[in-house]
């Protein structure tokens, strides 16, 4: 099962061939999913040759191999992770029971409603990256962005082989609407609002694969809890590539972060727009859109569908077998963030109820550890400056705090003080405009582009400078 089959016509590590029907259903999707690749994927870069790594099995060491690639011949090959031997359900009413192997037919909606939302997203991002290659500030970061891109393409046909595998005909059906959905169209729009939001900039780009790729760590690690284990086995797999797209968002804002410090010493000052830099309080707006968008991916605090999705075991808690409880939650509590008047509190809620604030808890966790790790880098610089998260409630479309205005400080304001000053917390039109002026494609690998530091490191052990992208 490790292996891939990397010389199939549809490369993968389950045995396809011996799944005629199947095999049919993915042979006919594929040249539809080349053709939207080509038209809704990365811009002008059809032809290049990128060093990319590939998937060549499920093992934890040397899974990758790293080559010139051209992105439409890029091998997507791995369908599921190793199975664990005697895997069981590990909470809901079917805790301690054997792993599902087939689809529950009591739970075949709900599952199907999972595996289509989740694979949303992966084509609706590399929508929404297509037109970055064309002002990439290094060669380094094109490659980035484009292993990224076929990395999301991979996640689709992993969902894509779920559904075809398990859900027959409506299953195909669902994979064929998921080429037919576009990022921001009007008519058919993508399942969830970050992935209809616009990614125009690198910096943009950064803090969506900093904070939103980081909610589909989340949402991939609940749903690898899962007690249908195809769909564990699946997501497991895509953890370790989601990985990588983390670690170029975390360090592409750390280099932005790196490069303002590096002016702001060297000129002495703090107006850094006359030198082509972004300062630090732009940072901080962008940095509040994008989590303030992402929180909204949790869905309501109070939710009916992630507790009965829980109880039926089909998506947990991250990483649900190092919490201490019984597993079942039906006597137990969770502290949630309510508004009382003004002021803010905490109250006890069911905590069946509040699975999905728990994991927004544990997203706003994980993006502080970031947050620190940037600050270090500010205050290594001797500046005083400290990047926040903004308060859970700024800037909510979604669930309890959609209908308040909040500043990022976390006090409640209302509508005309709002319109007067989220200019100071979000980006304006003009700051996106600025960040845009900066973006200028820098092909020459020796080169740099000047609002942002070089990376500490190359990749697979190669130097920074490496030709990580050829165009003939």
């Amino acid at each position: 099962m490790s292996n891939v089959d990397l010389t199939a016509k549809i490369p993968n590590n389950v045995n396809l061939g011996e799944n005629k029907r199947l095999q049919r259903a993915l042979e006919a999707w594929q040249p539809k999913f080349i053709d939207w690749w080509k038209t809704m994927g990365p811009v002008g870069a059809q032809d290049y040759d990128v060093y990319l790594r590939t998937a060549i099995s499920a093992d934890n060491d040397g899974w990758a191999h790293f080559d010139y690639v051209k992105m439409p011949d890029y091998r997507w090959g791995i369908f599921l992770a190793d199975a664990e031997a005697d895997r069981r359900v590990n909470f809901g009413a079917h805790k301690g029971e054997p792993a599902w192997q087939e689809v529950p037919g009591e739970y075949r909606s709900a599952l199907r409603r999972l595996i289509v939302t989740q694979g949303d997203t992966e084509p609706a991002s590399v929508e929404q990256q297509r037109l970055l290659g064309q002002t990439c500030p290094s060669l380094y970061d094109m490659r980035n962005l484009f292993q990224v891109n076929v990395e999301e393409g991979r996640h689709l046909w992993a969902m894509v082989y779920l559904l075809d595998a398990y859900f027959g005909r409506d299953g195909r059906e669902e994979a064929e609407a998921m080429l037919e959905r576009h990022s921001g169209d009007p008519d058919k729009p993508r399942i969830l609002g970050a992935f209809n939001e616009k990614t125009p900039d690198w910096l943009s780009f950064f803090m969506f694969t900093y904070f939103t790729d980081r909610d589909g760590k989340m949402q991939l690690a609940s749903l690898a809890e899962s007690g249908f284990d195809p769909l564990s086995r699946t997501c497991r797999f895509m953890l370790t590539e989601e990985a990588h797209h983390m670690f170029v968002g975390e360090t592409g804002v750390g280099r932005v972060i790196q490069r303002a410090c590096d002016v702001m010493k060297e000129h002495r000052t703090d107006d850094l727009r006359k030198y082509g830099v972004i300062d630090l309080p732009l940072l901080q707006k962008y940095l509040n859109f994008h989590f303030s968008v992402s929180c909204d991916l949790f869905g309501s605090e109070l939710s009916t569908n992630a507790a009965n999705y829980y109880t039926q075991g089909i998506k947990g808690r991250y990483q649900e077998t190092k919490i201490d409880d019984d597993h079942l939650l039906a006597h137990d509590s969770y502290r949630v963030t309510e508004l009382s008047g003004e002021r803010f509190g905490e109250k006890d809620e069911p905590a069946l109820l509040a699975v999905n604030e728990r994991l927004r808890d544990d997203y706003i966790a994980d993006c502080q550890k970031g947050i620190d790790r940037w600050n270090k880098i500010i205050a290594k610089a001797g500046i005083d400056f400290k990047l926040t998260l903004p308060h859970r409630a700024f800037h909510r479309a979604i669930g309890q705090f959609s209908d308040i205005r909040v500043t990022p400080a976390g006090k409640v304001v209302t509508e005309a003080e709002w319109d007067h000053h989220h200019g100071q917390w979000l980006p304006t039109p003009e700051d996106r405009a600025y960040v845009i002026s900066l973006m200028g494609a820098v092909t020459d690998a020796a080169q740099m582009a000047n609002w942002i530091a070089p990376p500490a490191h190359g990749i697979k052990g190669q130097p920074v400078d490496f030709e990580y992208v050829r165009f003939d």
